[in-house]
Formats: C-alpha cells, structure tokens, sequence
C-alpha cells in the first residue's frame, strides 16, 4: 500500500492504468488505524486489479479539499482519473470489498 501526497496525487491516482481506492485518512483517526490490515490484506489480494493508497488529510489539504472530503476515513474509487464512488466509515473487508465489485 502506497503513501500518496498532493504532489503526486496526480501521477499516481488520475493517471494510474488501474482503478485506485484511496483512503483520505489521519493520524487522530482511531477508524482509520483499524482499516489499516484490511486495506494492506485488500492491496495484497487484489493487487493486479486494484491499486491501493491512503491519502493523511493533514499532510495534504490541497487534495482533500479538491474531493470535498470532510470524515475520516473516506474512500474514493477513481477509474480513468475521476472519482466513481466514495464510501465514509471503516468497514470489514467482506462488505469493503462488496462495495468494490462494480468497480473492479
């Protein structure tokens, strides 16, 4: 799982050839800390169809308020550079990786 910053949001999110799951997340953030095996587990496994990063919203305001993100943890979904759906909340990874099947 990569660590990704306003600098290079862009190369590695809006240009990336596979969908990428970002998690805007913080270092305040108990949620955030618990989803951290299960999106290391879900980078891991789904690998070779989906790239997973995690965005610290207090690093990188820039892109935190570009996508309006104002709960931790928040995940986006970007494809083909645009964000196709956001989910707010941890979540286990059964029903984390349900909400992707549409989009992976």
């Amino acid at each position: 799982m990569t660590d990704v910053t306003d600098a290079d949001f862009e190369a590695e999110v809006i240009g990336s050839e596979l969908p990428v799951l970002v998690e805007f997340t913080a270092d305040w953030c108990p949620p955030c800390r618990q989803m951290g095996p299960v999106l290391k587990a879900l980078a891991l496994e789904e690998g070779d169809r989906l790239k997973v990063v995690q965005l610290n919203v207090d690093h990188n305001p820039e892109t935190t308020n570009a996508y309006k993100v104002l709960s931790m943890p928040t995940f986006m979904v970007f494809r083909g550079g645009e964000p196709v759906k956001a989910m707010v909340g941890a979540r286990p990874k059964r029903r984390l990786l349900e909400e992707l099947s549409d989009v992976l």
